[in-house]
C-alpha cells in the first residue's frame, strides 16, 4: 500500500520548530522565551546524541538497520539542511529577544560594551572566583589534542600579531568554561533601574590578556565551540560483572563517544575551524554546524529570575483535590472511590502523602512500585526507605537504562538495596516504562489493594512542568491485574492474562487494532464511529496504516500529538477524516489518552505508552481503562478543552508549517482553561 508518511526524524525537527515558535511568540513573557530557546537547544543536543548518532552508525554499517548507505546519507543531508534553517531562525530569535529585554531594562552585555565600573567588577569576579578553573591548553605544544567533553562549552582561542620574534607567528589554545562550578550568567550591579547580565564566556573573553599574560601577542580572539558525542550505551558481555557494574562501565565509555556534531561560532577564522575539524576527525561536513556567538543555550533554561513579574509566567498555585480535602486518610478515600489526579494542576504531594501513609499504616504489608526517572533528591525514594524501616515489604522495579538518568537510578538502586528493599532491574530485552504502584493492606484477615496507574514518572520535579494523569483505585478487577504485572516483573515467564489492563508487549497492540476494527465496522454499517487520541508521539507504521484504513472507512479521527507525528492527515483517499493538532505551552503535554467510540459505548484508556514501535513491542507498558463514569467525563472535558485550543494549538499536516489554529470561537488556551476548570470544582 503506497501511503504518505513523514520520516520520524524530520517530524521530530518539526516538533522542535514548534518549541522555537514559542520563543518567537511575543505573547509569551520575555524570560520564558529565553527558556524556550534553552529547551530548543537542549532538545537538539539530545537529538544529535541519540538519533543522528544512530543514523550515522547505520550509514557506516547498513547491516545495523533496514536502511542502505544512500538512504541513511540522504536522511543525514535532509536533517542537516533543516537544522541549519532552524539554527538561523534560532539566532535571529535570540537577537530579537535580546533587543526586547533591553526595552524591559535588562541588558545582556559582552566584554566589548562594559562601563569602567563593570570592567572592574568582571576582572574581580574572574580573579576572585574563576582564575584557577579557567586553565588554557596550548594546542601547538600539547603532546596530544585534548579530549573535548560532550556538550561542554569551550573557547577556541587564536593568538596572533606577534611582537616577540621568538614566539610562533600564531598559536591556538582551548579553554573549557567551568559551568559546573559557576552559573553561566553573572549578574552585574544595577545601574539606576537597569539590570545587567554577562555570560561566563564573555567574562573569560574580557580577561584573555590576563590569561595569556606571558605571551606578547597583539591579537587574542576567542570563539565558542561545542562537541556533541554519540550517546549510545554499550554494555560488555563480561559474565563476572553485575548488571550495575556493566552499566557504570558503559556510562563511562559513553562519555568518550564518537563526535557527531561540532557547533562553532560562524565568525571563527577558517584556519582555526579547519584545525579543529581535522583534530576532531570530523570527516562529514554535515556534522559541522555554524551558529552564533553563544552555544549550549540549554543553560538559558535556568536564566536568572530578574526583572518585572510580567517577564515570567504567572505562578499557578497547585490545587487541592475535592475528594481529599479535610480527609485524614487518603487510603480510606481511595478504598471508597476512584480518584483522578491531574498534574501539574493538582498537588503532586498527594502521591508522596499516599506512600507516606502506607509507610506507617500498621495494616499495610507491602508496597510495590515501578521507577523509571526519579528525582535527584527523590521524596518518593525517601518515603520508600522509611517504609522499609517501618517493616513494610518494599519491591521496586527500577529501570536502570532510562536514558541519561542511569547514574541517578544506580545511586537510588544501591540506597534502596542497602536498607532491604527488593530491587529488580527490569526484564532482559524489555524496558519497564509503565508507571505503577500497588499497596497491599490486611484488615481483619481481608486483603485490600490500592493501585496507582499513571501516564508520568514518579518524579516530583518533572511533575511540576509535565501534564500527566494518575488514577488511584481500589477496584479489585484492576488492582488484581496490576499485581499480575508485578508478578511478571518478578517471574518473567508468567506473563498473565488480562481482561482490564492492556499490557505491552503482549496484548496492547492487538487490542488497539481490535478496538479500531470495531470502529471501522461501525462506520461501514453507517453507525457513529470515532477515535480520539492524545499522545506524545505517533510513529508506528502498522498502527498508522490501521488509522488510514479507519479514515477511509469513514471513522472520524481526532489526534492531539505533541511530538513526532509520521502520520499525514487530510490526504485524499488516505486520511481525509483525520485531523491533528499539537499543543506547546507553559507545561509539557505528557499524558496519553485513548478513546474508542463515543456515547455510552465509549472505551477510554490512560497509558504510559505512545503509538511507537518501541512502546508497543520493546517495553512493558500499561493502558488502564477508565470505568468510573465521573472520571471518564472529567477526562473528556479536558480533552475537549485541548481540542478547542485556538491560542497554543498548531495544525499538523504535510507542509509541517506548524500554523496556529485559527477560528472565530472564543479564545481558549487549554492549559489555563483546565486549571480554571479544576479550580472551579473547589468552589462547587
Amino acid at each position: 500500500m503506497n501511503t504518505t508518511l513523514i520520516p520520524r526524524d524530520i517530524s521530530w525537527l518539526s516538533f522542535n520548530h514548534r518549541v522555537l515558535q514559542e520563543a518567537n511568540d511575543k505573547t509569551v513573557p520575555l524570560i520564558e522565551r529565553l527558556k524556550f530557546l534553552g529547551i530548543f537547544s537542549n532538545n537538539l543536543d539530545e537529538f544529535f546524541r541519540v538519533r543522528v548518532a544512530s543514523i550515522k552508525r547505520e550509514e557506516e554499517n547498513p547491516l545495523l538497520s533496514n536502511k542502505n548507505h544512500k538512504q541513511a546519507h540522504d536522511l543525514i543531508e535532509q536533517i542537516t539542511d533543516r537544522v541549519i534553517e532552524l539554527q538561523d531562525l534560532f539566532d535571529k530569535t535570540y537577537i530579537n529577544v535580546e533587543k526586547e529585554l533591553e526595552q524591559a531594562n535588562i541588558f545582556i552585555v559582552n566584554e566589548n560594551n562594559l562601563t569602567p565600573e563593570q570592567q572592574q567588577y568582571v576582572r574581580n569576579y574572574f580573579f576572585d572566583k574563576m582564575r584557577m578553573s579557567s586553565v588554557p591548553i596550548m594546542l601547538n605544544s600539547a603532546p596530544n589534542f585534548p579530549y573535548l567533553k560532550d556538550r561542554v562549552i569551550y573557547l577556541a582561542v587564536k593568538l596572533h600579531g606577534v611582537f616577540d620574534p621568538l614566539l610562533p607567528k600564531e598559536q591556538y589554545s582551548i579553554i573549557e568554561l567551568p559551568t559546573e562550578l559557576f552559573s553561566r550568567f553573572v549578574k552585574l550591579p544595577n545601574i539606576a533601574q537597569r539590570e545587567y547580565i554577562i555570560l561566563l564566556d564573555d567574562v573569560i573573553r574580557y580577561c584573555l590578556k590576563d590569561i595569556f599574560a606571558i605571551f606578547n601577542y597583539k591579537h587574542i580572539e576567542a570563539y565558542t565551540v561545542k562537541v556533541t558525542r554519540d550517546a549510545e550505551l554499550e554494555l560488555d558481555n563480561d559474565l563476572s560483572k553485575s548488571y550495575t557494574e556493566k552499566l557504570t562501565s558503559g556510562i563511562k565509555k559513553r562519555k568518550r563517544g564518537k563526535p557527531v556534531r561540532l557547533n562553532y561560532d560562524e565568525e571563527m577564522p577558517k584556519d582555526l575551524l579547519n584545525y579543529l575539524v581535522k583534530k576532531l576527525r570530523m570527516k562529514d561536513e554535515n556534522n559541522v554546524i555554524p551558529g552564533g556567538r553563544y552555544h549550549n543555550f540549554r543553560n538559558f533554561m535556568k536564566f536568572p529570575t530578574i526583572g518585572a513579574g510580567t517577564l515570567h509566567y504567572p505562578s499557578l498555585k497547585t490545587l487541592a483535590h475535592p475528594d481529599f480535602i479535610g480527609q485524614t486518610s487518603l487510603l480510606n478515600v481511595i478504598e471508597r472511590k476512584d480518584v483522578l489526579l491531574t498534574f501539574p494542576y493538582h498537588n503532586y504531594g498527594y502521591v508522596t502523602d499516599i506512600l507516606r501513609e502506607a509507610a506507617i499504616d500498621p495494616h499495610v504489608e507491602s508496597i510495590k512500585i515501578t521507577l523509571y526517572r526519579i528525582a535527584e533528591n527523590s521524596s518518593i525514594a525517601y518515603t520508600l526507605l522509611n517504609a522499609i524501616k517501618n517493616g513494610k515489604r518494599v519491591y521496586v522495579v527500577l529501570e536502570l537504562q532510562a536514558r541519561f538518568d542511569e547514574e541517578n537510578n544506580i545511586y537510588w538502586a544501591n540506597k534502596l538495596q542497602e536498607v532491604g528493599a527488593i530491587v529488580r532491574f527490569g526484564i532482559p530485552g524489555l524496558k519497564v516504562h509503565s508507571k505503577l504502584f500497588i499497596i497491599t493492606k490486611k484488615v481483619n484477615d481481608n486483603y485490600v489493594q490500592i493501585a496507582s496507574i499513571g501516564t508520568g514518572n514518579f518524579n516530583e520535579n518533572t511533575a511540576r512542568v509535565y501534564t500527566d494523569y494518575s488514577l488511584l483505585t481500589a477496584n479489585k478487577a484492576i488492582t488484581t491485574e496490576v499485581d499480575k504485572v508485578f508478578n511478571f516483573f518478578q517471574i518473567n515467564y508468567q506473563t498473565g492474562t488480562y481482561t482490564q489492563l492492556l499490557v505491552a508487549p503482549f496484548y496492547m497492540r492487538n487490542r488497539f487494532v481490535q478496538l479500531i476494527d470495531n470502529e471501522i465496522k461501525a462506520a461501514k454499517a453507517n453507525k457513529p464511529a470515532s477515535l480520539f487520541f492524545k499522545l506524545n508521539n505517533m510513529e508506528d507504521y502498522g498502527m498508522i496504516q490501521k488509522l488510514y484504513e479507519a479514515s477511509n472507512a469513514g471513522v472520524t479521527i481526532k489526534l492531539i500529538v505533541r511530538g513526532i507525528c509520521c502520520l499525514v492527515p487530510g490526504i485524499k483517499n488516505q486520511s481525509e477524516n483525520i485531523t491533528i493538532i499539537s499543543i506547546i505551552d507553559q507545561y509539557l503535554e505528557h499524558s496519553r489518552v485513548y478513546c474508542f467510540g463515543n456515547g455510552s459505548k465509549e472505551l477510554m484508556y490512560i497509558s504510559s505508552a505512545d503509538i511507537m514501535s518501541r512502546n508497543l513491542d520493546e517495553r512493558t507498558e500499561v493502558a488502564c481503562p477508565i470505568v468510573d463514569e465521573n472520571i471518564k467525563k472529567e477526562i473528556k472535558t479536558q480533552l475537549d478543552l485541548h481540542w478547542n485550543d485556538n491560542v497554543k494549538a498548531r495544525v499538523i499536516n504535510y507542509s509541517q508549517a506548524n500554523t496556529l489554529v485559527k477560528n472565530k470561537r472564543k479564545k481558549t488556551r487549554s492549559q489555563l482553561a483546565i486549571y480554571a476548570h479544576l479550580q472551579q470544582q473547589l468552589s462547587n
